[in-house]
C-alpha cells in the first residue's frame, strides 16, 4: 500500500496466502451432525458468523456513533489535576477577535496540540496494560538506541508525544484533518481490539493510525517508504507488516462519519477549553472584514434567490419559506 515493497508483494514470499492461513487458524472448520453437506462433508463458518452483530457494542462506541461520547474526553475529565489559570483574550467594542480554526478547515499547530493531549490522557488514565507484540517498541523498535527496562512503566509526557506526532506531520505535510482522523482510528483500535495505549507500545500505535489516515484522508497519500526516510531506522517491511495489522484489527473498517468527524473537532476544542490550549485569536481588520463581508453578501443573495424560487413555485401561503425584505432608508 504505497512503497517500494508492499504488503501485497514481498520477495519472501506471499504475505496473502499467510494472512488466509492465520485466518482459518482463527477460525477453523468445524463439522456438526446437522450441517455436514453431502457434497463436501464439511461445514464452512460463513463470513456473517464470524462476526459479532452486537448493535448495542456499536453504540458505545465514539468512533462508529455520534451519539456516543469520546473516549479520551471522559479519561481528561476523570484526571484529579487542574491546569492552572490562563489569560484569555476577550472581544470589545473596539476590537473584535476572531478564531480562524473551523470543523471543516482546523488550525493545524493548535489541533495536534490538542490530538497529542488527547493521546497523553488516553495512556496516563488507561485501565490496564494490554497490548500486542507488533506494536511493542521493544519487540519492534523504531530507532537503533537501546530501550529502557523501565520503558513499559515511564509514561511519557505531552511535549514528547506533541515533538513525535509534529515531526511525522511536518515532514510528511500532512493536514489538521488527518490529525482528526488519526485520533479516530486510534480510538476504534482500542475498542475494536480491546487493548490499550502504554508507554510500550504508543508510538508505533500513533504511527499506524497517522500512517492509515494519511492514505484514507489526504488525496496525496505518504509512502511507506517516505516514512521511513522520516524514521531512519525503520523498515519497509516492518511499516507494511505493522498496516497490515492495523487494518486487521480495524475489522477494515476505516469509515468516517461527518458526524462523528464534527463530534472529535468539538470535542478536542471542549478539551483545549479545559486545559487552557486556546486556539489562536486574531484581532478583526479591514482586509479580513472585507472577506467575511464578501462571504455574508454571497450567502445572503444565495439565499434571496433560493426564496424567489420558493415563492415563484407556488402562491400558497404555506410553501412562503422565503424571507421578505425591505428597503431601510438612511437619512
Amino acid at each position: 500500500m504505497g512503497a517500494t515493497v508492499s504488503c501485497c508483494m514481498s520477495p519472501g514470499g506471499s504475505p496473502k496466502l499467510a494472512r488466509r492461513a492465520v485466518e482459518l487458524d482463527d477460525y477453523p472448520i468445524t463439522t456438526t451432525a446437522d450441517d455436514v453437506s453431502e457434497d463436501t462433508g464439511t461445514y464452512l463458518q460463513h463470513i456473517s458468523d464470524r462476526e459479532v452483530p452486537d448493535e448495542l457494542a456499536q453504540e458505545s462506541n465514539p468512533s462508529d456513533n455520534a451519539r456516543a461520547s469520546t473516549i479520551f474526553l471522559n479519561k481528561s475529565q476523570t484526571d484529579g489535576t487542574s491546569p492552572g489559570l490562563l489569560s484569555k483574550k476577550y472581544s470589545s467594542c473596539s476590537t473584535i477577535f476572531l478564531d480562524d480554526s473551523t470543523v471543516s478547515l482546523p488550525n493545524l499547530k493548535s489541533t495536534v496540540k490538542c490530538v497529542t493531549l488527547a493521546i497523553y490522557y488516553h495512556i496516563k488514565n488507561r485501565d490496564s496494560n494490554r497490548s500486542l507484540d507488533i506494536f511493542d517498541e521493544k519487540i519492534h523498535p523504531l530507532t537503533r538506541e537501546k530501550v529502557p527496562e523501565d520503558y513499559y512503566s515511564v509514561d511519557p509526557e505531552h511535549k514528547l508525544i506533541y515533538r513525535f506526532v509534529r515531526t511525522l506531520f511536518s515532514s510528511a505535510q500532512l493536514t489538521a484533518e488527518c490529525a482528526i482522523v488519526t485520533l479516530v482510528y486510534l480510538e476504534r483500535l482500542l475498542t475494536y481490539a480491546e487493548m490499550d495505549i502504554c508507554p510500550c507500545n504508543w508510538k508505533r500505535i500513533v504511527l499506524g493510525a497517522i500512517l492509515l489516515a494519511s492514505k484514507v484522508w489526504d488525496d496525496q497519500a505518504v509512502w511507506n517508504v517516505d516514512y521511513c526516510q522520516i524514521l531512519k531506522d525503520i523498515t519497509v517491511e516492518d511499516m507494511n507488516e505493522m498496516e497490515r495489522h492495523f487494518l486487521e484489527l480495524l475489522q477494515f473498517n476505516i469509515n468516517v462519519p461527518a458526524s462523528v468527524y464534527a463530534k472529535y473537532y468539538f470535542d478536542l476544542r471542549s478539551l483545549a477549553d479545559d486545559n487552557n490550549l486556546n486556539f489562536p485569536l486574531e484581532p478583526l481588520d479591514n482586509q479580513r472584514a472585507t472577506k467575511l463581508e464578501a462571504i455574508s453578501r454571497l450567502c445572503e443573495d444565495r439565499y434571496k434567490d433560493l426564496g424567489k424560487v420558493t415563492i415563484r413555485r407556488s402562491l400558497s401561503a404555506d410553501n412562503l419559506v422565503g424571507v421578505r425584505t425591505t428597503h431601510a432608508v438612511l437619512s
